[in-house]
């Protein structure tokens, strides 16, 4: 990266110097009064083209200093008035150039200073033969500002819009950055903790049960095992993500794995497998399909999330329920619902103080919801608890 960038760099400075030196050779030929325009039309011709910032010299320094230096030639007597004709093009397109980059380019206040100064070089430039000429007058100094006016409205403008292109362009990036990292912490939340809490539940159920035989310690450690494979197969999910591609040069980001309902009966499974609550599911064979894959994912979530907030706030709840179906008017609706007293789900166990964070799971399954055109209700339910949510079918063309 360094390499190219010093490669652009290489370049840039050669073309600046190829241009400065085209428009000073004419003067060797010309009379004494021809260096003054000349070194302005090679002096401007470099700032624009140059690569800012070099040193601690800025875009706004060196196009503010080359705007001064062009209307102070402007005031000079230089000798014969017609030499200018000869650079005064291409200095022109020079300060147009650049006014379109301090326009673009110069942060904050500095581009309205710096580009109303290099603007008023490049509309006042022709003053520079009509101001001397014998032939020309007030009028016509009036009339050739006034054409070149329209050019340096046209730089600036198109400096205008390059530059709102590329604040929206940066604030897109940042937006996608954001989302990036919602939906990594999303990840984390929802599968390396919910296994990680089951994991931290059996150890303190094994440090309780002191009377557990051989086969009892055996079967713990498996279900141990199992979640913590499971654990780190999303943490190496969410690396890969992280790093772009799957290890292989100019291989594209691996895919991300969506569950749905047909995933829910493996879930609830492991979790009644790692817990002494009464554990059942409801789970009807009309949503086979039924739902987007978005839409799918979200289910999955909520159950996920659900049944992790059982194990941190209700670990001795005695049961939970899982239901999915269609209701009366064809959507999907879920609910997963736990004997645990009134309010223990959303707000953590005194008994757990020692943890910190957390609480952001239902709040970003609303969102994640509500982005499929769902809606999500929590809250206490009899003596227990109750998540659930509704889903909408995609209309079948």
């Amino acid at each position: 990266m360094k390499d190219n960038v010093a490669g652009r760099r290489g370049r840039r400075a050669g073309w600046c110097g190829a241009a400065a030196t085209a428009m000073l050779l004419p003067a060797l030929v010309s009379p004494p009064g021809g260096w003054i325009p000349a070194v302005m039309a090679a002096l401007t011709l470099a700032v624009a083209l140059a690569g800012w910032p070099v040193g601690r010299v800025t875009l706004a320094r060196a196009a503010a200093g080359a705007a001064v230096l062009s209307l102070a030639a402007d005031a000079v007597s230089f000798g014969k008035a017609g030499l200018a004709l000869l650079w005064l093009p291409f200095e022109a397109v020079a300060l147009l150039v650049l006014l379109e980059r301090v326009v673009r380019r110069v942060p904050g206040r500095g581009a309205g200073l710096v580009g109303g100064l290099t603007g008023a070089a490049a509309v006042l430039l022709p003053l520079r033969f009509t101001l001397h000429a014998p032939q020309t007058g007030l009028k016509e100094s009036v009339f050739l500002a006034a054409l070149a006016f329209v050019p340096a409205a046209c730089a600036a403008g198109a400096g205008l819009h390059l530059r709102s292109l590329d604040h929206r362009r940066v604030h897109a990036v940042a937006l996608a950055r954001r989302e990036q990292r919602l939906d990594i912490a999303r990840d984390l939340h929802d599968f390396v903790a919910h296994e990680v809490t089951g994991i931290v539940l059996e150890a303190q159920a094994a440090q309780l049960d002191e009377d557990g035989g051989p086969v009892a310690h055996h079967a713990l450690l498996h279900r141990v095992e199992q979640a913590g494979l499971r654990a780190l197969d999303s943490m190496d999910r969410t690396v890969a993500a992280l790093r772009g591609t799957d290890g292989r040069t100019g291989a594209e980001p691996p895919p991300t794995r969506l569950y749905g309902p047909d995933d829910l009966p493996g879930l609830v499974g492991r979790f009644g497998a790692m817990t002494a609550a009464e554990v059942s599911l409801s789970l009807e064979d009309e949503l086979a399909g039924a739902l987007s894959r978005e839409a799918g994912d979200a289910a999955y979530r909520v159950v996920l999330e659900a049944l992790t907030n059982v194990r941190r706030h209700a670990p001795g709840t005695g049961w939970v329920e899982v239901r999915a179906g269609r209701t009366a008017d064809g959507a999907v609706e879920i609910a997963v619902t736990d004997g645990a007293g009134p309010g223990a789900l959303p707000r953590p166990s005194p008994g757990r103080a020692g943890r910190h964070g957390g609480g952001t799971g239902l709040a970003g399954l609303t969102e994640r919801v509500g982005a499929v055109g769902g809606a999500l209700e929590a809250g206490p339910y009899g003596q227990g608890w109750r998540v659930g949510c509704r889903l909408p079918v995609p209309a079948v063309r």
